[in-house]
């Protein structure tokens, strides 16, 4: 998931663009109350509001992508694409002070796979596209709940009660 990539996911040339850009007809999405969270939860971790820039996309483009930089088939909810290679993460407080400032990287977002995550889970779409919101983050600011034992989750979990998406 923590793969860097070039212009695949529509990544800006400069940075600290703040957008949540649509690029998908399969499944209606409100943007600005997406956009809204995005700058609730910059704020609620310390980073700047346009710190990342996130993109919602077809299950096609999204099954290439997960191919291509996971080696897996299929569409995947969410995929994050760091601006710079990241290290071992340490605390979220030492990762904020890491990266304060920066334009993290991008977000990429498949709404279709969101909806099917949603229905079973019980919670309205919107609820899930802000936790996947969140879990993006997370990656860019360099954790991977794939090899940490869980403080990824932890942390996410955390964060979720505080914005009020758990």
């Amino acid at each position: 998931m923590n793969k860097t990539a070039d212009d695949e996911t529509g990544r800006r040339k400069r940075s600290g663009v703040h957008a949540i850009e649509n690029h998908q007809r399969e499944v209606r999405v409100g943007i600005r109350p997406l956009e809204e969270f995005l700058k609730r939860t910059s704020r609620e971790i310390g980073l700047r509001p346009d710190c990342a820039a996130v993109r919602l996309i077809g299950d096609a483009e999204m099954a290439r992508l997960n191919e291509k930089y996971r080696k897996k088939r299929g569409p995947t909810d969410v995929l994050s694409f760091p601006a710079e290679e990241q290290s071992r993460p340490g605390s979220l407080g030492r990762q904020v002070r890491r990266y304060k400032g920066k334009f993290l990287g991008d977000i990429a977002i498949a709404p279709r796979v969101a909806r099917r995550n949603a229905r079973e889970s019980a919670r309205p779409l919107l609820q899930e596209l802000c936790v996947l919101i969140l879990h993006g983050l997370l990656h860019l600011l360099g954790y991977d709940h794939e090899t940490d034992q869980g403080e990824m989750e932890r942390i996410e979990m955390r964060l979720r009660r505080r914005l009020g998406i758990a």
